[in-house]
């Protein structure tokens, strides 16, 4: 039996939160429409082919066949190659993502790591350890020169949370001549961006993994990096050759790393990178924040109510476009 609802929040959830509080704050959003939670793999196909929205991780294909109702499906991922964008465009099917929700916090994470390499604070919690009052030198982040390569929403909240340290700023995207927030911006042109990875004492990945970033920073990039350079990857793990780092890391080639994503992820227990004393890892935990169903429960929302004012689908927030010649 096909129930009709406004959405349908689909079983399987995200970043160890609760599909029910996900289900909970879009109702605060919608008082005035129905939503719904599919608990179970029966409840999903008794519920999607009656919903306006459905909104989870991905949905099934055989699921579409029946949905004739369904407008929009809101990914609550930010990346969608899990999702059947290509199916569901042939079907009027409108598809958005969860970027931007987790900006804030991965910013906030990458200045942090900032912070713990020119303070030194890994070292203080190493004597911290073994109980050692043994005094050590620090530098300061002011003066540095920082390259954040991607300027989309985490690059600019990366920027935006470095004003005020006295820093300068390059900014490196695929359209320089659109210019953006730091205080100068280049391509990614080979001679570009080895200039700006050259200048740079930190470099911040916040860019897309595609073809052309896949492998950016290779042994030829850390070879144009300082000594004193510290690489923080908030992005995707496959922009870094793991091989190459790890050489880097162990020959001083650069001072450090803070590492969010790994190729591979997660890290086996016997991987080199664990023990080096100048890597800090983080389990793809950069973006967790207790406010994500709220940032993203606020875009669907508003989604909701474009298509009821009948609102072009291609106006809507966060829109992923399908994949051309699809």
């Amino acid at each position: 039996m096909t129930e009709n609802n406004d959405v349908v929040v689909l079983r399987e959830g995200t970043e160890g939160l609760s599909m029910e509080s996900y289900a909970e704050t879009l109702r605060d959003r919608l008082p005035d429409r129905s939503v719904a939670l599919a608990r179970t793999p029966r409840e999903e196909r008794e519920l999607v082919p009656g919903a306006r929205v459905v909104t989870g991780i991905t949905v099934e294909e055989d699921l579409l066949g029946r949905a004739d109702r369904l407008e929009l499906f809101a990914c609550t991922f930010a990346g969608t190659d899990h999702v059947p964008v290509a199916a569901l465009a042939e079907r009027g099917v409108a598809v958005t993502n969860a970027g931007g929700i987790h900006a804030p916090g991965i910013a906030e994470q990458a200045v942090g790591n900032m912070l713990v390499f020119a303070r030194r604070l890994h070292e203080g919690w190493r004597r911290k350890e073994r109980s050692e009052w043994r005094h050590f030198q620090s530098g300061e982040l002011t003066g540095s020169t920082v390259a954040v390569v991607g300027l989309g929403s985490i690059g600019k909240a990366v920027v935006q949370r470095l004003q005020g340290f006295e820093v300068d700023t390059i900014g490196v995207r695929y359209s320089p001549e659109k210019g953006g927030p730091t205080d100068e911006v280049v391509g990614f042109d080979d001679d570009d961006l080895h200039d700006a990875l050259a200048r740079s004492e930190y470099v911040v990945l916040a860019c897309p993994l595609t073809d052309l970033t896949r492998g950016l920073i290779d042994e030829a990039a850390f070879a144009t990096m300082g000594p004193e350079t510290v690489l923080v990857n908030t992005a995707r793990g496959g922009i870094v050759d793991t091989d190459a780092l790890v050489s880097a890391l162990r020959t001083s080639k650069i001072r450090g790393a803070a590492l969010d994503v790994t190729d591979p992820e997660p890290l086996s227990g016997d991987h080199p990178l664990w023990d080096l004393e100048n890597c800090l890892i983080t389990p793809h935990t950069g973006g967790h924040t207790p406010k994500h169903w709220d940032r993203l429960a606020d875009i669907v929302a508003r989604n909701v109510e474009r298509l009821d004012a009948g609102e072009d689908a291609a106006g809507l927030e966060n829109l992923v476009r399908a994949p051309v010649g699809e």
